[in-house]
């Protein structure tokens, strides 16, 4: 059963693609915002692709319960897990979702790195990132009362979801285990290999810590509603324009329309009229309305003066 889809992320990319719009950006600019961009969609690609594979696979199950990106904050540490998927025999799946253009190298230290052809990039492990969900997962399933029969912890399975397209080379087996580690499509196949392979002692301990249908979705609900979607994140100041060195030169009750002031102040963020600094809204409301501001920009409180 699925019972949380992903977050809606269309703000994030909203608030990117508006300020890649502005056409007084520099190269640097335009190429970090890009960058960003490209960075956010195949994130947003790639965990679309993996709850779909997991949600043909898992929807009329009533023994698992499926969570797509779920954000927790437990003592001031934070666990963004892209999906988790409960089951009744007292254990959970932790998937990490990565979307690679390219291929994915993984060598005998289990050091990971995206190959895009001509460039080369190292990447955290996200099996090591996952633990680390793990260990804030387990602490806020202690508080809230979720354990096993037998044992008080759950057993956790981390796994590593790559794009069906990406090429991944792995160090050999006895070297460095990469089993957790597979394209989105082929988890189905992975996961009833598994169950199909469960010995008679391991099918014991997970009888014995059978729970219900309805204890399982209780489990679910409980972790959803510890559920604290991302903030917005704020873009760096090196976006936007740089403020004049010294705003204290601007001398109040000079006109903002003088000359010199014209040719210092144009494009930035600034007020014109009282010297103080302005928000990206404010000062692309004036840029917008150009023939109204002079070419210049004002603060709330003296934009009013040009009504």
């Amino acid at each position: 059963m699925i019972l949380k889809n992903a977050d809606d992320k269309s703000s994030q990319l909203a608030q990117l693609e508006q300020r890649l719009a502005d056409h007084t950006l520099n190269a640097a600019q335009k190429q970090w915002l890009t960058d960003e961009l490209f960075r956010l969609r195949m994130g947003i690609q790639g965990e679309r692709e993996a709850a779909f594979y997991l949600d043909s696979h898992f929807k009329d199950s009533e023994n698992h319960v499926v969570i797509h990106d779920l954000r927790v904050e437990v003592d001031g540490d934070v666990a963004q897990i892209d999906h988790l998927v409960l089951y009744r025999a007292g254990g959970i799946y932790l998937f990490e979702t990565k979307n690679y253009g390219g291929s994915l190298l993984i060598n005998d230290h289990g050091e990971f790195t995206a190959d895009y052809g001509r460039v080369r990039y190292g990447i955290p492990s996200p099996i090591e990132q996952s633990r680390r969900h793990e260990r804030v997962l387990h602490k806020l399933l202690d508080r809230l009362d979720i354990s096993g029969r037998t044992q008080r912890q759950l057993d956790m399975h981390h796994l590593v979801l790559v794009h069906p397209k990406a090429i991944i080379q792995r160090p050999a087996e006895k070297v460095f285990s990469t089993q957790n580690v597979m394209k989105a499509d082929q988890f189905p196949a992975w996961h009833k290999k598994r169950t199909d392979n469960i010995g008679a002692l391991e099918m014991f301990s997970l009888m014995a810590n059978m729970r219900s249908v309805d204890t399982v979705r209780e489990w679910g609900e409980k972790l959803i509603r510890q559920h604290r979607p991302a903030p917005m994140k704020q873009l760096p100041e090196h976006l936007f324009p740089a403020a004049p060195p010294a705003p204290a030169a601007i001398k109040p009750g000079t006109p903002a329309s003088a000359p010199a002031d014209s040719a210092q102040l144009a494009r930035k963020l600034v007020c014109a009229k009282c010297g103080t600094r302005i928000t990206f809204a404010e000062g692309k409301f004036c840029w917008g309305n150009e023939r109204r501001f002079g070419g210049l920009q004002y603060c709330r409180e003296h934009q009013a003066m040009f009504r």
